[in-house]
Order: structure tokens, then C-alpha cells, then sequence
């Protein structure tokens, strides 16, 4: 098939190279020439281990191509998918400028039937507005649909090359029809594939979500009631988990969630409630447990330090919001770091991936270090805060040896509290006595 995505953030590149990968022809398309031109010359903007692969290979092969000519991306395609971003707005409803500013430029280019499918995250009913738009400026036949991803952030490829369930929602038949065929090579079972009217799928996505935020905030809000109690929350974690009614994912407690998913989602799913009138209680306490969880481990290092954090050094490692990412959308990090800057500390920080990033935002209001080592020099305290493989067996004769005061807080729980503490370390973890 001939497709053309537009958007070329992490859904919208995910995606292209992916359709690409199993033999169609696909254009990603971008208005921001930047990174067209970076595509253009092999660069890849965002961190996914085996993307770079996939899009040289796919380049090469002449199935997939960069460009900023929406409109002849368009006229040149049997399926438009919009990828593009929906930011949370003031209020914290999915800001939907920019996808109904291309649904305007589709309806202006139409020259024939096509599938319009939404892949971006939006509000429930966002189907039927994308139709109404492209409706004003065009008499031509076409079918939208939504078409939410699924994708993990560090496990992307694997995800949408091999995904465990399809949504397609449409209440047009011929463009349920063109999606099935798209994604018949990806799916083992007929049954992967769900079909859906439009607002249902809208609905999945954010459904989702929530569910898999509400077992980390759960878990979360656990681990703060068991280091009262005196109970470990990694045991009790383990024991939930063995019931096969409950599993064992997403079930990890930690310094709180981030990325371009489910903080957005949520705070976008309480603004859908309030919209119809109803009120998502469950959902806003799993924000609400969040954004405390974030602040957790400072407040900790606060405790520890009486308060005198003024003229101290802290290490952090990990910046990403999780491993294999150089996404820090949301970040507990930055939650972190711009705390211990406002109590008037100093922050040397490590990340495999996500250093440049941080400096667009933070610029050098703080230390970035190339080693992980090199961060602890002349530091109070390290706190980490995203678990990188590289993190979880260092040599912690030498941490103790570069920290000024050998403290430890790890917010990961991937550390050994026993074995630390016998090796003369302060530590704290999240739900651990």
C-alpha cells in the first residue's frame, strides 16, 4: 500500500519505518525541515535501540522517504495516518490544534477514497470531528479511523512488529476493511485484531492506560504504608503478583511514572469525565499518588539531612524516565533535580541517552557528566532514579570511596538495602525497611 504518515515524533517514525519494514511504500512527512533534513542524512532525533537500523534498511530498499510535501504525500496515498502530537493543554485536556489543522490540509488534498486514520492519542469523539473538518473541503469519499498504538518506549520495534492486540475502530466498513489487510502480516491470530467503532477505540487507548498507571500508583501508595508498618513492599510486591487474577507486571513501586503516555493520558481521561459529568475518582487518586511520589525521594534526603541541603552535592543517576529511552517528558528526575536546586543544592547528573535533552531544558544550571563515576566526586548523597543496566551492579567500594557521605537512595529498589548498609551506606529504597 501507498501511506503517508505525518508526524514524525516517536509514534509517527515508529510506525513509517514498521509499515515500511513489511513492503509498503510510506512517506513520513513533517513541517518541521530540521528533522526532515536530519532523516534525510541518516540521523535519527530520538533514542529507540534498532530504529536507525530499520530506517537505513528501508531507505535503502527505497520503501520509505522523508518529506516536508504534505499535500503530495497525500494525494499520493491510499491510507494518511495522523501522528502527530496532542500536548495537555492549561487545563490538562489533549490540546488538538495540530491534528485538525492536518485533518483541514487532508480534506484540501483529497483526490479520491482514502483511509484517514488517527494514531495520535485524542479525546473520545475526536473520529467524528476529524470527518466533520475534512467534510468542509471536500466531496470526495474517505473513511477515518482510530487506530491508538501500544508501543513501549525502549521496546518499540518489538512491540509493533509483533503486537499483541490491534484496535481499529471505524464505522466506515471499507475503512475497516484497508487496516485489516494493513496489519494482517503483524498479527499471528485473526483474533489480535479488535474492530471497534471509532469512539470505542478512542476510548481503549486512554482505558489502557489508566489501568496500567493505576497498578504503579497502587503499588506505589502501598510502598509508602509499608515503610510505616515496617513491612517490605518487594515481598508483598512478589506475593501479589503470584496470584494469576493479578500478575506480576506493572506492579513495581518506584519514584513515581513519566513519559508522553500515561501522565498525559490521565490528566486528559479526568477532563473527558468532567466533561460528560462524571467524575473518574480512582483516576485523579492514581495522578494524585503520582505526582507525591515523584517528590518522595527528596523529602527523604531532606529528613536525612535535617533540612540542610543548602551548599550540598547530590549525584543523580538516571535522567530518562525509564531505561532505553532518551525521553524525559515527565520525568521523576527532573521532579527531583529542580527540587534540590530550589533548597540550594548542587546536582551532578549521569544518563546513557537522555543528557542532551536535559540540557535543552536545564541548560547549565547543572553538572553532566560523562562517566557515571565521575558524578559522585565530592557528592553527599546519589540518588538514582531510572534503572539502566549499567546502574545495577556498580562497584560500590569505589561509590563509597567518591561520595563525600556514603549515602544511598535508590529509586528503583534494584539495590541489595542488607548488603549495603553491611558495606557502611545510609540507604533507603521505596517500601523497603
Amino acid at each position: 500500500m501507498q501511506l503517508a504518515v505525518i508526524g514524525t515524533g516517536y509514534v509517527g517514525l515508529v510506525a513509517g519505518v514498521g509499515f515500511a519494514d513489511i513492503g509498503n511504500d510510506v512517506v513520513c512527512v513533517d513541517v518541521d525541515e530540521t528533522k526532515i533534513a536530519r532523516l534525510k542524512r541518516g540521523e535519527v532525533p530520538i533514542y529507540e535501540p534498532g530504529l536507525d537500523a530499520l530506517i537505513e534498511t528501508n531507505v535503502k530498499a527505497g520503501r520509505l522517504t522523508f518529506s516536508t510535501d504534505i499535500a503530495t504525500a497525500i494525494r499520493a496515498a491510499e491510507v494518511v495516518i495522523i501522528a502527530v502530537g496532542t500536548p495537555p493543554a492549561a487545563d490538562g485536556s489533549a490540546d488538538l490544534s495540530a491534528v485538525f489543522s492536518v485533518a483541514e490540509t487532508i480534506g484540501k488534498n483529497l483526490n479520491g477514497f482514502k483511509v484517514v486514520v488517527t494514531k495520535s492519542t485524542v479525546p473520545v469523539g475526536t473520529a467524528d470531528r476529524i470527518e466533520e473538518r475534512i467534510r468542509r473541503h471536500t466531496t470526495q469519499p474517505f473513511g477515518v479511523a482510530s487506530n491508538p498504538e501500544f508501543l513501549k518506549e525502549g521496546a518499540a520495534i518489538e512491540d509493533f512488529m509483533k503486537p499483541d492486540r490491534v484496535v481499529i475502530g471505524s464505522n466506515n466498513a471499507r475503512a475497516l476493511e484497508v487496516l485489516r489487510n494493513l496489519y494482517t502480516p503483524l498479527v499471528r491470530k485473526s483474533e489480535d485484531i479488535h474492530e471497534m467503532d471509532a469512539r470505542s477505540a478512542e476510548l481503549t487507548k486512554y482505558a489502557a492506560n489508566a489501568m496500567l498507571a493505576t497498578r504503579i500508583s497502587f503499588m506505589n501508595d502501598l510502598a509508602v504504608l509499608s515503610e510505616k508498618l515496617g513491612a517490605d513492599i518487594e515481598r508483598v510486591r512478589k506475593a501479589v503478583g503470584a496470584d494469576p487474577r493479578i500478575g506480576p507486571k506493572f506492579l513495581y513501586p518506584g519514584a513515581g511514572f513519566g513519559g508522553s503516555c500515561f501522565p498525559k493520558d490521565i490528566s486528559a481521561l479526568i477532563q473527558i469525565g468532567q466533561g460528560v459529568g462524571h467524575e473518574l475518582e480512582v483516576v485523579r487518586a492514581v495522578e494524585s499518588v503520582n505526582k507525591r511520589q515523584k517528590r518522595l525521594l527528596f523529602e527523604k534526603l531532606r529528613r536525612h539531612l535535617d533540612g540542610a541541603l543548602e551548599g550540598r552535592t547530590v549525584a543523580v543517576w538516571g535522567l530518562a524516565f525509564k531505561p532505553q529511552t532518551d525521553d524525559i517528558r515527565e520525568a521523576p528526575a527532573l521532579v527531583m533535580i529542580r527540587e534540590l536546586l530550589e533548597a540550594g543544592a548542587k546536582v551532578r547528573a549521569h544518563d546513557p541517552e537522555a543528557m542532551d535533552n536535559v540540557r535543552a531544558v536545564l541548560g547549565d544550571r547543572i553538572t553532566y557528566c560523562e562517566n557515571m563515576y565521575e558524578a559522585l566526586e565530592g557528592a553527599d548523597a546519589l540518588a538514582l532514579l531510572t534503572e539502566w543496566q549499567e546502574y545495577r551492579q556498580p562497584d560500590f567500594e569505589r561509590v563509597k570511596r567518591l561520595l563525600r557521605t556514603p549515602t544511598l537512595l535508590d529509586g528503583r529498589n534494584i539495590w541489595d538495602p542488607k548488603a549495603l548498609r553491611a558495606l557502611g551506606f545510609w540507604y533507603t529504597g521505596i517500601g523497603r525497611p
